[in-house]
């Protein structure tokens, strides 16, 4: 079993710094964070306050007409509790234009919506608001393409994109994010019922363990067989790194003859 253990303090510490360090390079003083009800957007979200101030962090709940209560209430618990400047903004009318245009069109297609009509409220609040857009995609989706790009991968600075999943969990926890936040499955809420392990296909700990050993033991394929995972499973995780590279790299720019 690899241990993916941080010290929780001294990453909240050079987190926090990396934040302060990147508004204030850009010439801003405010933080913006879509607050989803997950894991993550918290984290990132206690995260901004530790940097720039609970005055200068705004969290924004964006629901689509299909989102969970609960994922509202989540949210709404990090707004009660670090005391930052809210606002909500149903995405609904955004989305539909688009998603009413294509009726045969599939979750995948609407969820992509949906991710892409947050970041345009997002940067539009980021304009109004003179504040810059905080990420809050972890190293785990990273790595495997979990994300939507132009969507919830679009940010200014990201201080998670360096933790896995499970050390996302060690540091929120750490930092007292909610239990309810903490103890729930992780999920985009896209539709009713999904969660991220189900569509991924294995869970969070699991993966975790092996991309630590790809990415930073560079360890083979053979290795990781070796070291206990089912070769199928070693196979298909490195098959969508592979296919996801292109979702972590800038467009390329053809070069002049």
């Amino acid at each position: 079993m690899i241990d993916l253990t941080i010290d929780t303090s001294k990453v909240r510490k050079h987190l926090a710094d990396f934040i302060r360090t990147q508004v204030t390079q850009a010439g801003f003083s405010k933080v913006l964070v879509g607050l989803s009800g997950g894991l993550d957007s918290s984290l990132a979200c206690y995260l901004a306050v530790d940097a720039v101030g609970v005055q200068n962090v705004v969290g924004l709940r964006m629901p689509y007409r299909t989102s969970s209560t609960e994922s509202l209430n989540h949210a709404q618990l990090v707004i009660d509790a670090l005391g930052v400047p809210s606002m909500t903004i149903d995405i609904s009318p955004i989305a539909d234009g688009l998603i009413d245009r294509f009726p045969e069109m599939d979750a995948k297609r609407r969820g992509n919506i949906m991710a892409r009509s947050r970041m345009i409220v997002l940067y539009d609040q980021s304009a109004a608001l003179g504040g810059l857009v905080s990420g809050t995609g972890n190293k785990t989706e990273i790595l495997l393409g979990y994300s939507t790009m132009w969507g919830d991968s679009a940010c200014a600075f990201n201080p998670l994109g360096n933790l896995y999943k499970t050390q996302v969990r060690q540091l929120a926890r750490a930092m007292g994010v909610p239990e309810p936040i903490l103890a729930k499955p992780p999920s985009a809420d896209l539709w009713a019922g999904q969660t991220d392990e189900g569509e991924l296909g294995f869970t969070y700990a699991e993966v975790d363990q092996l991309l630590f050993m790809l990415e930073d033991q560079h360890a083979s394929i053979e290795a990781c067989v070796q070291a206990g995972f089912a070769e199928p499973f070693v196979k298909a995780v490195v098959k969508r790194i592979e296919r996801n590279l292109f979702k972590r790299s800038l467009p390329p720019i053809a070069s002049l003859p």
